[in-house]
């Protein structure tokens, strides 16, 4: 059997965070609990929860990443992970702090307007319904 690996890419909303070939193994926080992936693991679609991503190489060893939530999609030997945000380059004890610090609280602005966006989903729901009415 030939040396298997994966091909990893994390996408931002502005910008490619990393491109990595010869992984080996990822670890990664999905909706519903902690999952690994292998090489030859079936394709899927992932919903991505904040927490902290590991993936390993034959070169590099272990490296460790915060993650924002996102999607991550394995297709073949492609793993494509697009995420809100992401936090790289630090020492795995701050990850943990990064990700309840970055993504685990809602800013002030963000609550705001998802409180403003449920006002107006409201008001549209309730004018519809007494258009509904009075037909």
């Amino acid at each position: 059997m030939e040396n298997e690996a994966m091909r990893l890419k994390i996408t931002l909303p502005h910008q490619i965070l990393l491109q990595q070939e010869d992984v080996l193994r990822i670890v990664i926080e999905t909706t519903q609990g902690s999952l690994g992936l292998l090489p030859r693991r079936l394709d899927c679609v992932l919903t991505l929860q904040p927490g902290i991503m590991i993936y390993e190489t034959a070169a590099d060893g272990e490296r460790y990443l915060a993650l924002d939530t996102g999607v991550l999609v394995k297709c073949g030997s492609q793993v494509s992970i697009a995420v809100r945000r992401a936090v790289s380059g630090v020492a795995f004890e701050e990850l943990e702090q990064a990700v309840r610090r970055d993504f685990l609280n809602v800013d002030e602005h963000e609550q705001s307007v998802r409180s403003a966006l449920q006002r107006l989903e409201s008001g549209f729901i309730r004018r519809f319904m007494e258009l509904k009415r009075h037909e």
